[in-house]
């Protein structure tokens, strides 16, 4: 009785823990995809996209990932929650990897 107990217990605070850790993202296939930024992680060179297809993408920047703004590159610095993007991305496994992200607007 106290094992089942207990398991129930270790359940409950595993699920509790994975829920509370942040949003909930998706994968998708490697490709072009447009949205809107949700969030901006600069300590973390971190981005959250809610796609068109109201899906939401997990963005770590890599030192090869292109940021520009009308055809030219930008800092990290210039993106902000609501603008519209189109992000170019490469999955890895259940990572997305950033290759291109343009600011539209």
């Amino acid at each position: 009785m106290i094992s089942k107990i207990f398991k129930s217990v270790a359940f409950l605070g595993i699920f509790l823990f994975m829920v509370s850790c942040g949003e909930s993202t998706d994968t998708v296939e490697s490709g072009t995809y447009q949205g809107t930024i949700e969030e901006v992680e600069p300590s973390k060179d971190e981005i959250y996209v809610k796609t068109n297809d109201n899906k939401t993408l997990e963005l770590y920047f890599k030192e090869t990932t292109e940021l520009t703004r009308n055809g030219s590159t930008v800092d990290f610095s210039e993106l902000k929650e609501g603008q519209k993007v189109e992000v170019e991305v490469e999955k890895v496994g259940k990572r997305l990897d950033p290759i291109s992200v343009k600011i539209m607007e």
